[in-house]
């Protein structure tokens, strides 16, 4: 009996004696399976590899990032975010060893683990019960948890404090349930938000964009994407942190807001003639 994770995705699945037919994280339009087809590995043949490590990063005062080193799936990085009195992993990854977990320890520990969305769920119940903390997604994407745990806690509504000027806003957009997390109090107190790809900083890293489906190149409603903008209107940020290591630096809430309108006028043909 295995945990098998899909290479192209990365999400792990429980306990079994053969690979599941086919991933549901994969199997889905905002997804792909691999063009050579659907393939799996296990945490413990990557660790018996010697090929992966995961490289820890001070980003800014209290907060780091970890990303496994090669990219391995979707290759996403997720922070630590080490926030006065709870330090929450800001999604998730797939490779975890016993440097990661020392190297977590010498920053704190983890009290709680909260996704995005699914396709960084990455092999979260393993984290999770290794760390012993909970694990928030929100309810409205508990059809794509592939591996049930205790440790998983579904929240509801549309904003969950997880501790003092630590909390989660779901957006929606790219999935139902797609949340953010906005620290209050970082970047000196100027605020940030870390938005997995639900908003995603793009090649400018002055300007962000939104998608139903980044692979497949879905774009969103200009209603949806009108309502996102909306949601984060009266939240204090200057700095935001993607799931690919991108920044905004400096002036992210105008950059959100700009940045929606152009979408917006893109979609509706006020942009541009060509």
């Amino acid at each position: 009996m295995q945990n098998y994770v899909c290479t192209t995705c990365g999400v792990g699945y429980p306990l079994s004696t053969e690979p599941p037919e086919k991933c549901l994280i994969c199997d889905e339009e905002r997804q792909y399976v691999n063009p050579d087809g659907q393939t799996w590995t296990t945490l413990e043949q990557m660790e018996r590899s010697g090929t992966y490590r995961n490289e820890i990063l001070h980003e800014e005062n209290s907060l780091h990032s970890i990303t496994t080193k090669p990219g391995f799936a979707i290759g996403q990085t997720a922070y630590l975010v080490q926030n006065p009195g709870f330090h929450v992993l800001w999604d998730c990854l797939t490779y975890l060893d016993d440097k990661t977990l020392d190297g977590m320890k010498d920053l704190g520990g983890v009290d709680a683990i909260a996704l995005s969305h699914p396709h960084y769920y990455g092999t979260q119940v393993t984290w999770a019960e290794t760390l012993d903390v909970p694990v928030y997604i929100h309810e409205d994407d508990k059809q794509w948890v592939v591996r049930p745990s205790k440790h998983i806690e579904f929240w509801s509504g549309d904003t969950l404090a997880l501790g003092e000027g630590l909390t989660l806003y779901r957006l929606g957009g790219h999935f139902k349930g797609g949340a953010v997390l906005h620290w209050e109090t970082g970047n000196e107190g100027r605020g940030v938000l870390l938005t997995g790809d639900i908003i995603q900083v793009v090649a400018d890293r002055m300007w962000v964009s939104f998608m139903y489906s980044y692979p497949n190149l879905i774009p969103l409603p200009a209603q949806k994407v009108a309502d996102i903008a909306q949601s984060v209107s009266t939240l204090k940020f200057d700095r935001i942190y993607n799931a690919f290591h991108r920044i905004v630096r400096d002036n992210a809430y105008e950059s959100v807001q700009m940045s929606a309108e152009r979408y917006i006028a893109a979609l509706e043909g006020r942009l541009f003639s060509t």
